[in-house]
């Protein structure tokens, strides 16, 4: 990969058609020994936010030695980049081949499953191994993430014990829990709930976890998303760990994705037309940018040219390049008011679920990588300012990022009086 000091610099040196993922593995680095240091268990990365060889190799570097992998792709890219790591096969729902070859192909022994069937099927494609490290995931209610993963695994709490006790009795190996309080979670007290919870399944159970994984669902900064700082998540967890009907081996283990890689990656991407406010670029939907169109995720931008800039900002639509109307982000996206054909976008915190969700539909998809010096566009990790000030919130000043429910009784009659 070739490196520059900033993305101006590559821009200066060569003008990319095709869209350029921008990394910083020094700031990867930074994040990996943050939650080391700060994390009291094992910290598995999760693999899906970021598959990206370079990623894998720095957070090797960094002491990371566990990942969690939901495929046999992404056994395979660490076993390659890391052979002497632990792996944890954590997808509750595998094929009976997956589970076949992960075991006697690659020497996994850590799964997750969150119903019987799961484990029948685990026990079965394992010729009935005993030194299985067997992860129950449980469905726990939460709330204050941005995206909900309830709803498609976990084991209620009704049956939760009968599975619990019978990942005990399969194995001679470690049992444990597993949750997911949701992607991007703003509130870390639901880390505390949800270990209350799984605490009680436990007791329920009459069994002891050797294993209580919290999972991921750590939250990285965006325009109008200003997470609580990581310590506060940490300290949640500990404390609930604390609180939870454990024995005094019970191994704590975390899953973060986009927390850990989120800061170290942008996109650079070129304006191919401007119809008013709307910049069609050469990436969208298909590639990096899918989060921004389907979740309306909200990600920084900002002008990368070697010259003068208008000083006034212009909300702005973008498109991406095939021929799907669906390739659209509406934004808005706040950039100078001369924006134009053949200029460059630096799209920020593109670290997680970007380069991992492109595909090559329509012929498109195909991207560059290089390495960038500079800061990211904010930081959890003190290597930039931590928040992104939303344009469209300052110019505002009326719209209310959280709004309270009318008082009911004879305080809403009053208000609606005045």
């Amino acid at each position: 990969m070739s490196t520059y000091h900033t993305p101006l610099d590559l821009v200066r040196e060569r003008s990319p058609e095709r869209p350029v993922a921008l990394v910083r593995p020094d700031v990867l680095a930074v994040a990996a020994r943050w939650f080391q240091a700060h994390f009291k268990g094992d910290v598995l990365y999760a693999v899906k936010a970021n598959p990206s060889p370079w990623v894998i190799d720095t957070l090797w570097s960094e002491g990371v030695r566990a990942f969690d992998v939901a495929s046999l792709p992404e056994i395979d890219l660490v076993a390659r980049a890391a052979p002497q790591a632990h792996v944890a096969f954590m997808h509750p729902v595998k094929s009976r081949s997956a589970i076949s070859a992960a075991y006697f192909d690659y020497g996994v022994r850590t799964f997750a499953l969150d119903c019987v069937e799961e484990l029948a099927k685990i026990l079965d494609a394992t010729a009935g191994a005993r030194d299985l490290d067997l992860i129950v995931r449980l469905a726990v209610q939460t709330e204050g993430a941005a995206y909900a993963l309830g709803g498609k695994f976990g084991v209620g709490m009704d049956a939760a014990p009968e599975l619990l006790l019978a990942a005990r009795r399969a194995t001679e190996g470690r049992m444990g829990v597993s949750f997911h309080v949701g992607s991007q979670c703003m509130r870390p007290t639901a880390y505390q709930a949800a270990m209350s919870q799984a605490s009680r399944a436990l007791v329920r159970a009459g069994v002891f976890a050797d294993v209580v994984d919290v999972g991921g669902g750590f939250p990285a900064i965006y325009p109008g998303m200003s997470p609580p700082a990581l310590e506060d998540y940490m300290d949640s967890i500990h404390r609930g760990f604390d609180e939870m009907k454990v024995h005094e081996a019970t191994e704590l283990w975390c899953e973060p994705g986009r927390a850990l890689v989120a800061e170290s990656s942008s996109l650079l991407v070129k304006v191919e037309l401007r119809k008013g406010d709307a910049l069609y670029l050469n990436d969208g939907s298909y590639g990096a940018m899918f989060d921004a169109a389907h979740f309306k995720w909200p990600f920084p931008v900002r002008l990368v040219r070697d010259g003068e800039v208008a000083s006034d900002l212009k909300p702005y639509r973008f498109f991406g390049p095939t021929c799907d109307s669906v390739d659209a982000m509406a934004g808005p996206y706040y950039l100078p008011a001369d924006v134009q054909e053949g200029d460059y976008l630096e799209i920020g915190q593109m670290g997680a679920y970007g380069v991992a969700m492109a595909t090559r539909f329509n012929g498109y998809g195909e991207m560059e990588t290089a390495v960038v010096g500079d800061a990211p566009m904010a930081s959890q990790f003190g290597l930039a300012r931590r928040s992104i000030p939303s344009p469209r919130l300052a110019e505002d000043e009326t719209r209310k990022v959280v709004r309270f429910s009318r008082p009911k009784g004879q305080a809403g009659k009053r208000r609606k009086r005045k």
